[in-house]
């Protein structure tokens, strides 16, 4: 998703990547990215509950890919897929890049493994897609070695193509509040899940909020947490969804509760207010714009901070004011021009993304 703007950029610009595809999630809709135009391989990496040995598994998938010796190869983000890329460029002595570099929360256990793993991606890239200017100071401090350029986040530009595409917003029903609720990161499947379960329970106890909890892909995860919260009247539980539907979920809703990243990027733009389920966040800009605030997961002041803010419409718009504190939809253009630049010392214009 957030590599799709950037590779319709770089194809304008007359640089035509290829693209990698771990085999982790096969439903994936390339079509429906506007990516079915582009050479594609899938390395066939299924996914695999410890995410150093699937580092492991898409290094090995990847490595002979490279042999082909592109001129670039673009990783994205802090997963698993995007740290075996950056292993395997450095490996293959092919030049790397990050795009959303430079994020940190500074606790390696909030996110993990996620922290570790961009922070060993920025030290061995040679160009750096900070999203915002504290990314960029946060690479500059570490003294990483290569070139830091503040772009905006690319997955703000992919979330306006979406919402562009979605019919008009349907209206709130009156005397409802809506509430969406995701849960994904691994260090809140704990007792984060209990906590969660427990709020929303008490949350749910109020007959006029309304709950739409989209589920983990995971189905141990999904069940789990069906188990939990139990078949309440005002609880509905969605299963994964597109993007596209995802957005719309989002703009129809009055509050959103989750610990996702992107959320935290998109919710500013889209204008809906979000309680982050952490206790910290590699996003600050957008708690310092007033649109997020971090609530953690204990139960009592999750349902503390929903129940609030249902009760003050006046605090509630203020949350949802819409900005943007991530870029302001033009990044992967940014981002492509930088490349061609870069790339114009060099022969060729071959780039592998992943």
């Amino acid at each position: 998703m957030q590599l799709g703007p950037v590779a319709q950029a770089l194809d304008a610009r007359g640089l035509h990547p290829s693209l990698i595809l771990t085999g982790q999630h096969p439903q994936l809709d390339l079509a429906g990215c506007g990516l079915d135009r582009f050479p594609s391989f899938s390395l066939g990496c299924e996914g695999q509950a410890d995410p150093h040995k699937y580092v492991e598994q898409v290094f090995d998938a990847l490595f002979p890919f490279l042999r082909r010796r592109p001129d670039l190869v673009i990783v994205q983000g802090d997963t698993s897929s995007a740290l075996a890329g950056a292993m395997a460029a450095v490996a293959a002595r092919v030049p790397l890049a990050h795009v959303e570099a430079g994020l940190r929360s500074h606790d390696l256990q909030q996110p993990w493994p996620e922290e570790e793993y961009r922070r060993r991606i920025d030290a061995e890239a040679d160009l750096l897609f900070a999203p915002t200017e504290g990314a960029a100071q946060n690479l500059r401090r570490e003294h990483v070695p290569g070139d830091i350029h503040v772009t905006g986040n690319s997955g703000v530009d992919a979330l306006i193509a979406v919402e562009r595409r979605l019919p008009a917003s349907t209206l709130r029903e009156a005397g409802q509040f809506k509430l969406l609720v995701t849960c994904h990161r691994r260090e809140n499947w704990g007792e984060g899940l209990n906590s969660l379960a427990d709020a929303l329970r008490r949350v749910a106890a109020h007959a006029d909020i309304r709950i739409d909890f989209v589920l983990h892909p995971n189905p141990e995860i999904a069940a789990r947490i069906q188990a939990l919260i139990g078949d309440l009247d005002n609880v509905r539980f969605s299963l994964p969804c597109t993007h596209a539907e995802q957005v719309a979920k989002m703009r129809n809703s009055d509050l959103i509760l989750s610990d996702s990243g992107g959320m935290q990027e998109e919710a500013p733009a889209l204008g809906v207010p979000l309680l982050v389920l952490r206790n910290t966040t590699e996003r600050p800009e957008g708690v310092a714009s007033g649109n997020c605030r971090l609530v953690g997961l204990h139960a009592e002041q999750i349902a503390s901070a929903v129940l609030e803010l249902r009760n003050d419409p006046v605090a509630l718009a203020r949350m949802g004011r819409r900005q943007f504190p991530f870029g302001d939809g033009t990044a992967a253009r940014t981002i492509a021009t930088i490349i061609d630049d870069w790339l114009s010392v060099r022969s060729g214009s071959h780039l592998l993304a992943g």
